[in-house]
């Protein structure tokens, strides 16, 4: 017949109390220091410890491996582990039972493990096992009882209070588990913040062409001022990158940088992605969901083509731009927000204006300051300095060695008008070293039909399109014969000279003034 147990009013008071103290502390170091000192008034003992399970290992370990309550705990860095089917917490585990042990000395089943402190002389001992909703979690220890031998009631109080044990051990531990992925998560973020300042700078935006010196004069005005800032030009040309050195050169430069395309997502989509949405708002809204807006807050959103938002979006996101307050999907309270936005297009939005595409009220919010993108046909000078830009990443990327340009392509790639601009020419780029397959140069015939048409080059024989002075015609076509003449040759100017009808002095003339390299 199973004892009963009764529980005068003191003890119900100090059970209640021992066992809301655990709940109330996530830190797994914190926790225990608390669960060891709380059990000294209740069971009258000297110390405790815990065996925590390793299942996949198929070991205990002690996390804390003695405590002597009075908060000197001796922990050691590397704990300490033996079979899980030795000792007394392997007897525990097999018959999933508690044990009252009261002479430790004269029982067979303890196992003598090496490293436990031998200060600390254990005579007696209580073990119970440790049980959550996973399973069995490991095993409590209650040592030295300080006064007589430890009872049947004793035991029992110990499993009552094994199950709270368990889950406050499986909380701090998963708390422990949480902080360690928060702060991993910080530290990838400041290695990504990093990499993204150093990605973002000036040196990133390739030219020195006139037009690109003007919107670099732009840029260095408006960086230091978080104001809005919208940027124009056509697809291509590089706009979010603009956004980026502005952002990351600025005061805001530690704070969030959040871009969206206005015409990647239709109108329903893009609301509640700019500003969230509440639990329960439509069909699959199974929780509340932040907007960018509410992660931009205090740094940058960039909204890359904004003349593809429609009407109904324009009017709340001019409701942000003007009072900082927006409204969730689904929600009814408003929240505010403090962002910079930088905002692009390449539609003409004075035109959609006009057309009732555009609200009036909302582009001059926009339009405080205005920078030009400019279209790579109006900055030739800085087609060869992308393209060799291009080439480098592209090779190092595929691990191929970096090949030159040779002066035919170089007038192939400045005369070509580049409607698709820098990432046009970066993937003609990627595409040209990938068909050079380890060739030297990259040459017309490698080279995208559209930029340098079969039957249009050299090796034809058909005639080329010239657009050029005669003078600028003849300094191409000798480049090209030179360049030709030195790859056939392999590099030998003695024989290319040769082949040129020069002397070998004409032929180095020739190549220090057109700047031809082989490399």
């Amino acid at each position: 017949m199973t004892e009963r147990l009764y529980l005068s009013g003191e003890d119900l008071s100090l059970f209640a109390e021992v066992l809301t103290s655990f709940n109330e502390i996530l830190d797994l170091d914190e926790m225990l220091a608390t669960i060891f000192r709380k059990m000294k008034p209740v069971f009258n003992i000297e110390g405790a410890s815990i065996a925590l399970h390793d299942k996949v290992n198929r070991e205990f370990y002690f996390y804390r491996a003695i405590e002597d309550m009075d908060g000197a705990g001796k922990q050691d860095n590397s704990p300490l582990r033996f079979p899980d089917h030795r000792g007394i917490a392997g007897w525990v585990k097999e018959h999933d039972s508690a044990v009252i042990i009261n002479d430790v000395q004269a029982d067979e089943r303890v196992y003598n493990i090496q490293g436990i402190d031998s200060d600390f002389l254990t005579r007696s001992m209580i073990c119970v096992p440790l049980r959550t909703r996973k399973g069995f979690s490991g095993v409590f220890y209650a040592l030295n009882k300080q006064s007589g031998s430890f009872i049947e009631r004793d035991m029992k109080l110990l499993e009552i209070m094994s199950g709270t044990i368990a889950v406050s051990l499986e909380n701090g531990r998963l708390y422990g588990e949480l902080k360690d992925h928060l702060h991993t998560l910080e530290q990838e973020r400041h290695l990504l913040l990093s990499q993204a300042r150093e990605k973002a700078g000036f040196s990133e935006i390739i030219g020195s062409s006139p037009p690109i010196r003007r919107m670099f004069a732009l840029m260095d005005k408006v960086i230091a001022i978080p104001t809005t800032v919208l940027i124009r030009g056509e697809t291509g040309t590089g706009k979010e990158l603009i956004a980026r050195v502005i952002h990351y050169n600025g005061p805001l430069s530690d704070k969030a940088f959040i871009a969206e395309n206005c015409a990647a997502l239709p109108e329903n989509l893009l609301e509640s992605e700019l500003f969230g949405y509440v639990k329960g708002a439509f069909t699959g809204a199974v929780s509340d969901k932040k907007g960018l807006f509410e992660i931009a807050d205090g740094g940058t959103i960039f909204l890359d083509e904004i003349g593809e938002m429609s009407l109904p979006m324009q009017v709340k996101l001019l409701r942000v731009l003007q009072e900082g307050q927006f409204r969730p999907v689904g929600g009814q309270q408003t929240k505010q927000v403090n962002v910079r936005l930088i905002a692009s297009t390449n539609r003409n939005l004075t035109e959609e204006i006009s057309r009732g595409n555009f609200r009036e009220d909302l582009y001059y919010r926009i339009n405080v300051f205005e920078i030009i993108s400019p279209p790579l046909r109006e900055r030739r000078d800085d087609i060869v300095h992308l393209a060799s830009h291009f080439l480098e990443k592209f090779a190092q990327k595929y691990q191929k060695p970096v090949p030159g340009i040779s002066p035919h392509t170089m007038d192939l790639l400045t005369r070509y008008n580049w409607p698709g601009n820098v990432r046009e020419l970066e993937n003609e780029m990627e595409r040209a070293i990938t068909m050079a397959a380890g060739r030297t140069f990259i040459s017309p015939d490698l080279l995208s039909d559209k930029i340098s048409p079969r039957g249009a080059t050299g090796s034809s024989g058909a005639a080329e399109h010239f657009s050029g002075t005669l003078k600028e015609e003849v300094r191409h076509l000798e480049q090209k014969m030179i360049f030709e003449a030195l790859e056939n040759t392999r590099g030998n100017r003695s024989l290319a000279a040769k082949i040129l009808g020069l002397s070998r002095q004409g032929l180095l003339n020739k190549i220090a003034a057109y700047d031809v390299n082989l490399k």
